[in-house]
């Protein structure tokens, strides 16, 4: 399997360099030369980890099949603590793929607990012996998933870049109290956006390559820019639909809907991939929060993302630049011509509209909706009261986006992407209590108002001391890169 660049057919990259570059030189997304199409009810007759193994194995063609069963033993085992891609039945017809699971909490630790296995392993392939420096923006829930993959990992260097005050309080302390001698940790003035524009500014800029290369350092990412990311995700989708068919829920073939809360748009786009291979997938729901950038786009067909930026209860979909979004526009028109000239539109302009036929198209296959601050409030109470279902807030948002669209007789399955415990005091306030200011006392109250442990990696912050506090602007990020020595 080959992949090339969504802005230049040209650029053709085995997919061990696909990982190992993360982007493309003149920063246009790695995507798959074709959707390879697999045996559904076999692979739905598989645990997690062959699943894995299975599906990534048929676009990672480089690497031995061997080898991805070994790495997805290794990942998906001890530290998913059993519920590796876990279904929780919630209400009639509604479901729970819950995939916080896992070592922080998040869904991000689908992938970023096997790809920095992929990561040596492609340089193993690609004979390649420099030390690999990983740029990371993030939300939220990327960053801590990416330390914990990554941390004391040989030959590579980590740094997290998240913007100051637009994380949980629990979120930012996942990070800067991270240990490992190869990592480190950045507050960036601004929002996620500016946060990412700087990394993906550095990834861009060819002067700092070369001065990287001469003390044999080459970057590398692991935002969902990375195909190394996306591809781990897909598995999931496989997973809830194996236990609906072996819980009776459905017959092999019959559709299932799923509602993604969706922020850089690379959760919901493995999705679509999922259904490409030939996964009976019925509609993909977008859901976002306030920040309602890829509602509007789904709705009329225009990027527009200059806009008001609200910081929300659901942080980790507090992004205005859905980067994962041009992949999909790459699938639909097929054209690298007219995807490099969107995305020179967005860049110019901050937005940038479709063909009619080209929404058409991305319709058939995707629905949207978002929830305001108050919805997302009280859809946790309602799940809570009503199902007796605690959720985290983006979930919430899925949730409630999901409620409008269901369809009678049609399995909905919400990605629940986060623990409700990264976000204790939204939570609990939620639930109509007075939340203390303290992340840590709104834990407790929250396990003693539910009923439900928190997860130990969590409640454990308390006692970890901060290693990390500089604050920096977006333009110093290509500073912390050309920090770097070999």
């Amino acid at each position: 399997m080959q992949f090339f660049s969504t802005r230049d057919h040209n650029r053709v990259v085995s997919a061990s360099q696909a990982i190992a570059q993360g982007l493309s030189d003149e920063g246009g997304l790695f995507v798959p030369q074709s959707f390879p199409q697999v045996d559904v009810k076999a692979i739905c007759a598989l645990d997690y980890p062959e699943m894995a193994a299975a599906i990534v194995g048929q676009y990672l063609t480089d690497y031995s099949q061997e080898f991805l069963q070994e790495a997805a033993k290794a990942t998906y085992g001890a530290a998913f603590g059993g519920k590796a891609g876990y279904l929780a039945p919630v209400s009639d017809e509604v479901y729970s793929l819950e995939l916080w699971h896992g070592p922080t909490c998040a869904f991000k630790d689908y992938a970023l607990q096997l790809m920095p296995k992929l990561l040596v392993e492609a340089k193993k392939n690609l004979d390649r012996t420099e030390k690999t420096l990983i740029l990371v923006a993030t939300s939220g829930d990327t960053g801590k998933a990416a330390l914990d993959g990554y941390h004391d990992i040989p030959g590579v260097e980590i740094a997290v870049f998240f913007p100051t005050g637009g994380t949980s309080e629990i979120q930012r302390l996942q990070m800067v109290t991270q240990e490992g001698e190869n990592v480190a940790v950045y507050a960036v003035r601004g929002n996620f956006d500016d946060a990412q524009t700087g990394v993906k500014k550095v990834f861009g800029d060819p002067a700092i390559a070369a001065e990287l290369a001469k003390r044999n350092i080459r970057l590398s990412s692991a935002n969902s820019i990375n195909w190394g990311r996306l591809v781990p995700q897909i598995v999931y989708y496989f997973a809830a639909y194996a236990q609906l068919l072996k819980a009776g829920k459905v017959c092999f073939g019959d559709k299932v809907d799923f509602c993604v809360p969706t922020g850089n748009f690379g959760d919901i786009l493995a999705g679509y991939y999922a259904k490409q291979m030939g996964l009976p997938v019925g509609r993909l729901i977008c859901a976002s929060n306030e920040n309602n950038v890829l509602t509007d786009f789904l709705t009329t067909g225009t990027y527009i993302a200059k806009r008001e930026f609200f910081k929300t209860t659901s942080p980790s979909m507090d992004i205005l630049v859905s980067s994962n979004l041009e992949r999909l526009l790459y699938h639909v028109t097929g054209s690298d011509a007219e995807v490099a000239g969107l995305m020179k539109s967005l860049s110019e302009t901050g937005s940038y509209t479709v063909r009619p036929e080209t929404l058409a198209a991305i319709q058939d296959s995707f629905g949207c909706g978002w929830s305001s601050e108050e919805e997302v409030a009280g859809e946790i109470r309602a799940r809570y009261e009503q199902d007796g279902y605690l959720c985290d807030t983006h979930t919430a948002v899925a949730f409630h986006v999901a409620g409008r669209h269901k369809r009678e007789g049609v399995p909905m399955v919400v990605l629940s992407t986060a623990s409700p415990y990264k976000f204790p005091r939204s939570v609990l306030e939620a639930l109509g209590h007075t939340a203390p200011q303290n992340d840590f006392e709104a834990m407790q109250e929250l396990e003693a108002a539910t009923g439900r442990t928190a997860p130990a990696s969590l409640a454990a912050l308390r006692q970890k001391a901060e290693r990390f506090n500089t604050v920096i602007d977006p333009e110093q990020i290509a500073q912390v890169a050309l920090s770097y020595q070999e």
